[in-house]
């Protein structure tokens, strides 16, 4: 299995975050009833549009990560505010939604590697796993600093304590290459999330009190800066057109 590049991993991590950052922004922004249902338009859209590509194209499909970011920490964020489930309740029916897709994912593909992800039906089971993975992370997220009382950036440290787990168990150990992916590409989303949290909340919330809004804006600027790296890189490898 091929790894997946420095890039790659930095552009999910500021996925994770941006998703955090506007997802909380246009709650509070707007009416909250029309803030998820644009949240969902968006995600449908870029979705789709990421769906319908031949072949990889790496800025409609890091638009449809970025708006599962977005979708996925609502979709959180409602069954925590208007199920009044609490955070572990969320994070445990999430992650059981995510073991049952994977387990479906390869009983009937025969692999959950991302690198056999070349049919139809593959893709939508990938971007299902994506979706909960994102929305499982945010419970898991909002678990450890507001239930168990860490704080997001103590909660930062610890997910990036554990997504170092998988990495050095894949380096030195010989763990399962598509397994060690998941692990950490899970992780990230709280991790993410924890980061944007700790800039964004108010201090008196254990924030640095720079606001969701700018937050946001600086993530978009610099994930677009590094989806632009990946796209040139992209467009090389292919040669040129003939």
């Amino acid at each position: 299995m091929a790894l997946p590049t420095a890039a790659f991993w930095l552009a999910k991590g500021l996925s994770t975050a941006l998703g955090e950052a506007v997802s909380d922004w246009s709650v509070n922004a707007w009416v909250p009833e029309l803030a998820v249902l644009l949240g969902f338009l968006g995600f449908a859209a870029a979705l789709l549009f990421q769906l319908t590509r031949r072949r990889y194209t790496p800025w409609a499909y890091w638009a449809a990560v970025a708006m599962v970011g977005i979708f996925g920490t609502m979709a959180a964020d409602v069954a925590h505010v208007v199920l009044r489930a609490p955070y572990a309740v969320s994070f445990l029916g999430y992650g059981g939604l995510l073991a049952l897709l994977f387990l479906l994912w390869r009983r009937r593909e025969g692999s959950v590697d991302v690198h056999d992800v070349t049919t139809a039906p593959r893709e939508l089971f990938y971007w299902g796993a994506v979706v909960l993975t994102f929305a499982m992370g945010t419970a898991l997220g909002d678990l450890t600093a507001v239930t168990l009382h860490l704080g997001y950036l103590r909660s930062a440290v610890l997910f990036a304590g554990l997504i170092a787990v998988p990495a050095l168990g894949f380096r030195f150990l010989s763990w399962n290459a598509v397994g060690c992916f998941w692990a950490a590409y899970t992780v990230t989303r709280p991790l993410g999330a924890s980061v944007a949290d700790w800039l964004g909340k108010p201090v008196a919330d254990g924030g640095r009190g720079l606001g969701a809004g700018l937050v946001g804006v600086v993530l978009a600027v610099a994930m677009a800066a590094v989806v632009a790296v990946i796209s040139r890189r992209a467009q090389s490898s292919l040669g040129p057109a003939r």
